[in-house]
């Protein structure tokens, strides 16, 4: 991989790994409006998906530090147990993570055929932008609870529809967020589950591909790898607060500029595809 590809990426993964426009989505268009034909056989490749990933949940962490450490504190305090309201949160996202987990681990090498396929990120893309818009409808009919009023069977129904994510053009924080609006949280506390949630499975699938670092031959940009790290967990962390922000002023059609934007990219991207 060249350091300008790789740089382009990085960028790309820390926006669109957190704004609900789907990171991989982007990624698979963006190399086929360019022409970049990235071997995953390259030396490269697996060591900086690697450390985009790690760069992007240590951006994550850093930002909800404080909830981390409360989360943390609640359950050392609990021996475990759900018996505070901190440590109950804890084990709401150990549940919302199985689905998506699950489903990764059993049908990885089918969902690996989509990852490089335009048309697949372009259609999904405007799947995922009708999503958005049917989230904003859903805010509208629901009343606004908070993460105390999370419940083990809502954890589990947000944490399937993550699954929905490991489809090129279907946004992880996009689906997420949707699924905490449909059960009736506003759109900043459904965006903080979302988030907190998205630590641990994006910090899992940097740490089950790490021990194939150690069976890479052949020479590795370490000095451009480890430069895109700090790129996507900089721009991710950047991505975090602004959303955040954004969330906590709206409080109706927080999510219409992004499904807008979703439709047009996708249909831009069938243009390109079919031109």
């Amino acid at each position: 991989m060249q350091l300008g590809q790789m740089l382009a990426l990085a960028v790309v993964q820390g926006v669109t790994e957190l704004f609900p426009i789907s990171s991989l989505g982007h990624s698979v268009i963006i190399r086929a409006i360019f022409g970049w034909h990235i071997s995953k056989a390259s030396p490269d490749f697996l060591p900086f998906l690697v450390v985009l990933h790690v760069g992007t949940a240590s951006a994550l962490l850093f930002y909800f530090w404080r909830d981390w450490r409360d989360i943390l504190a609640g359950l050392w305090r609990s021996r475990g147990r759900a018996s505070n309201e901190q440590a109950r949160l804890f084990w709401l996202l150990v549940v919302a993570s199985i689905p998506a987990g699950l489903i990764g681990l059993l049908f990885e090498k089918r969902i690996k055929l989509l990852f490089a396929n335009l048309l697949v990120a372009a259609i999904f893309l405007i799947v995922n932008g009708i999503v958005l818009l049917i989230g904003d409808v859903l805010k509208r009919r629901r009343p606004d609870h908070t993460l105390e009023h999370m419940t083990w069977g809502k954890a589990l129904v947000i944490g399937a529809a993550q699954a929905l994510a490991l489809i090129p053009g279907m946004s992880r924080s996009g689906v997420t967020v949707v699924a905490g609006l449909g059960k009736g949280f506003d759109y900043a506390v459904a965006a903080r589950f979302s988030f907190l949630m998205a630590t641990p499975i994006i910090g899992a699938a940097a740490v089950l591909e790490v021990p194939k670092l150690f069976r890479i031959t052949g020479h590795i940009d370490l000095g451009g790898i480890f430069l895109s790290g700090v790129l996507a967990g900089g721009f991710a962390y950047l991505s975090t607060w602004i959303l955040m922000r954004y969330f906590r002023k709206q409080e109706v059609q927080a999510l219409r500029p992004f499904g807008y934007y979703c439709l047009m990219a996708g249909a831009a991207a069938l243009a390109w595809y079919f031109a």
